[in-house]
């Protein structure tokens, strides 16, 4: 696969200017994080298939999801809601 020079768009470059200008980054900042992003857009291109390689399965069980937190939490906001009531008069 060939390198493409890639095209940069004048609100792009404005971007990076004004951080530069700023001193928000150094320029080596800068051009660190446009080299990285390359790199992981290169990965990226490299090995998108094997993405789709693996077997399906269960999705992994979100923390997030887990019944018994979510049970508790609505018991705490409904705690809260019961102290804002009693102590606001409402």
């Amino acid at each position: 696969m060939s390198e493409k020079k890639r095209k940069i768009t004048g609100a792009q470059k404005a971007k990076v200017a004004l951080e530069a200008v700023k001193g928000l980054k150094t320029i080596n900042e800068i051009a660190q994080e446009q080299n990285q992003v390359s790199q992981w857009k290169k990965e990226l291109l490299e090995n998108a298939g094997s993405l789709f390689e693996g077997k399906r399965g269960p999705k992994p069980i979100n923390a997030e999801s887990n019944p018994d937190r979510l049970y508790a939490k609505i018991g705490q906001l409904n705690m809260e809601l019961d102290w804002l009531n009693t102590h606001t008069g409402h």
